[in-house]
């Protein structure tokens, strides 16, 4: 069952749908019909890392709690 992203285009509220067979969404804050599915990103589910490793982290520079390990470049920003 796919998840569709809509926008109500009586109140502009965005939301997710989780599309069953025969279920037509309606806007969860005002309850209307005239939605617009939007065009969304993909999930993609990888394992393992690949990739450079962050130079700043490798460094003891990078200073943000969760970094990502990844070439980011937010050992720039103070």
């Amino acid at each position: 069952m796919p998840i569709y992203e809509y926008v109500c285009g009586d109140c502009n509220t965005p939301f997710e749908w989780l599309t069953r067979e025969g279920e037509e969404p309606a806007c969860p804050a005002c309850g209307a019909g005239n939605l617009t599915r939007q065009l969304s990103v993909p999930a993609a589910h990888t394992s393992g890392t690949s990739g450079p490793e962050c130079p700043a982290k490798e460094a003891g520079e990078c200073g943000v709690s969760n970094c990502c390990r990844s070439n980011c470049g937010m050992a720039d920003f103070p």
